[in-house]
């Protein structure tokens, strides 16, 4: 299924999703330079969004959730991409820890984690759960659809090592965000690999050194494409010292609204794009859709309802914002069903695995679609996204999946450099 863009194509993306197919050699030599210099994420999914004139990565998680979503196409290369993984890390692994999310609740998060393991064990890894929950005391079973249970079972440190009672992991795979913070038993592990590390959860990680990777990234991208990066990428600025109960900190986020907008007036102007410019603002940390809201004039950064004003003020876990990010709004305009939706790409190590698109009949193309009411389209990326036909129209499935991977691997290439830099045992970054 190729979702119906609202225009069609023309100007500057359908430029760019022809040089994109050109470049092809050029563009798959140049992803295998970068991935020499850095080492990707374990795992990584990126949401992005085609404007009709750019399209862009606006989130990347390091912890993605949704692997039920994904097509059953996608397995053998996903199986293939793990194997790579972990054979980076602890080549001879035969066990395997997997750390889900607090709340296992929730039954597509859960169908989500089979999915994971299924992945993981196809690799030829033991995977078992352990769970980062006080309240799980004891082996626990969960209930999933059809009748099926999911054993969690509780933590324990012996020494410097981390397993279960009966079970000593060479790798610790962790599904769970970290957002309400690091917890103590995983810090300091010995001759364990952590993936991701514990500098990637959402106590450590801002969205703004990421996206501030990725514009280098874009940058570096983009020169070597003779294109322009703003095509790829979107402006962003940040304000910290924001406490939006007390109402401080709301000069800093309209001063920031004013900037960004300006900037994208300009170069609106330059491709002669007639939509009004919109920012976002967010919670410069956390996920799952929380503190999101599209704004088109400064004014309403200092007039927020406080219905508004508290959607913003906590992340999901209860934790008062205290950072915000100001970013361009890039709309959506692909649909299903008439419905708004929006590519969501994952991948494995440095692989392009798979994708589904979110589809919310209840949003507008300038919103955030990552809500209740979400439903979601699976997509063969595995085959698309590596199989360009050059000689078809950027509009094809598989050259627009394409250029859809493209982009989320410049994602990735920057959350590896994210990581690097915010590593706290490499002085040589800071």
């Amino acid at each position: 299924m190729v979702p119906h863009l609202l225009t069609a194509l023309k100007g500057p993306l359908l430029e760019l999703e022809r040089r994109l197919l050109d470049a092809t050699p050029q563009i798959e030599r140049w992803f295998r330079l970068e991935w020499q210099e850095h080492t990707p994420p374990v795992y990584c999914s990126t949401d992005l969004r085609n404007a009709g004139f750019k399209v862009a990565p606006v989130d990347t998680n390091l912890f993605p959730g949704g692997f039920n979503n994904l097509s059953d196409e996608m397995l053998p290369l996903a199986v293939q991409a793990a194997m790579a993984a972990i054979e980076k890390y602890c080549p001879d692994a035969r066990n395997l820890l997997l750390i889900p999310e607090n709340d296992t609740g929730n039954a597509f998060y859960l169908q989500s984690l089979v999915r994971l393991s299924a992945i993981m064990r196809q690799t030829g890894l033991n995977v078992r759960f352990g769970t980062l929950n006080p309240e799980i005391e004891r082996p626990t079973l969960v209930d999933l659809p059809e009748g099926r249970t999911l054993l969690i079972e509780p933590l324990e440190r012996r020494g410097r090592r981390i397993g279960l009672a009966d079970f000593d992991p060479c790798t610790v795979l962790l599904n769970n965000d970290l957002s309400a913070g690091l917890p103590e038993i995983l810090e300091g592990l010995h001759e364990q690999t952590l993936l991701p590390p514990l500098h990637a959860g959402w106590a450590v990680r801002r969205k703004s050194n990421h996206f501030a990777a990725y514009k280098e990234v874009a940058k570096k991208f983009s020169k070597t494409l003779d294109i322009d990066p703003w095509l790829i990428d979107s402006y962003f600025a940040t304000c910290g010292a924001v406490d939006l109960d007390e109402r401080t900190g709301e000069d800093c986020i309209a001063a920031n609204v004013e900037s960004v907008l300006r900037q994208m007036r300009s170069k609106y102007r330059e491709y002669g794009i007639k939509e009004k410019p919109f920012v976002i603002v967010k919670a410069d940390a956390g996920t799952r859709g929380m503190g999101i809201m599209s704004v088109r004039d400064p004014a309403e950064a200092r007039e927020l309802s406080r219905r508004r004003r508290d959607r913003l003020a906590t992340d999901n876990e209860g934790i008062p914002v205290t950072e915000v990010m100001v970013q361009e709004g890039v709309a959506t305009f692909e649909t299903i069903n008439e419905a708004v939706a929006e590519p969501v790409v994952y991948m494995i190590d440095r692989y392009v695995v798979g994708g589904f698109y979110r589809v919310h009949a209840s949003r507008g193309r300038d919103e955030n679609l990552n809500a209740p009411g979400m439903q979601f389209v699976p997509l063969p990326f595995a085959a698309s996204c590596n199989l360009p036909d050059p000689k078809a129209s950027p509009e094809v499935a598989s050259n627009r999946f394409y250029a859809y991977g493209v982009v989320a691997r410049l994602a990735l290439l920057a959350a590896s450099i994210e990581l690097e830099r915010t590593d706290p045992d490499q002085s040589l970054y800071g």
